[in-house]
């Protein structure tokens, strides 16, 4: 039998609690600081990268830190894996719409609206978008 040997002199790195990260990151996003709850939330999203919930909870911080662009990208990337997931096509529309991509933003925000057209958020987001496209052709 062999005996594993660890050097001491190297400290351990272990592996950041997914769940401690992300429920403190949603308590500091709803308790306002979404930019404090991004740095802890992009800390779970590194551990974690395949989980939409994660990528999602990331995506509100990020918008709501205005980093639109690092937002569109979060959401994007659970749209490349579920296409029907409403939420992060209504995410992705106002991040594209916080960035003056109005065009994409439309496009988006309808989907997310026809996904649930119950869900007045959407459509509010999405007549204001067409309303911003219209006023600027």
């Amino acid at each position: 039998m062999h005996a594993l040997v660890q050097d001491s002199d190297e400290p351990k790195e272990t592996p950041p609690d997914v769940y401690d990260l992300y429920s403190r990151g949603m308590r500091l996003l709803d308790s306002g600081s979404p930019a404090a709850a991004a740095q802890l939330l992009a800390r779970a999203v590194e551990a974690e990268p395949h989980s939409p919930s994660l990528r999602e909870a990331l995506g509100r911080a990020l918008l709501g830190a205005r980093h639109y662009a690092e937002a569109a990208e979060s959401f994007q990337s659970i749209i490349e894996e579920n296409p029907a997931e409403d939420y992060a096509r209504f995410g992705l529309g106002l991040a594209l719409s916080r960035m003056g991509e109005f065009e994409a933003a439309v496009e988006h925000l309808a989907l997310a609206a026809a996904m649930r057209p119950e869900n007045r958020d959407y459509a509010s987001a999405l007549r204001h978008a067409r309303a911003t496209l219209d006023s600027r052709r």
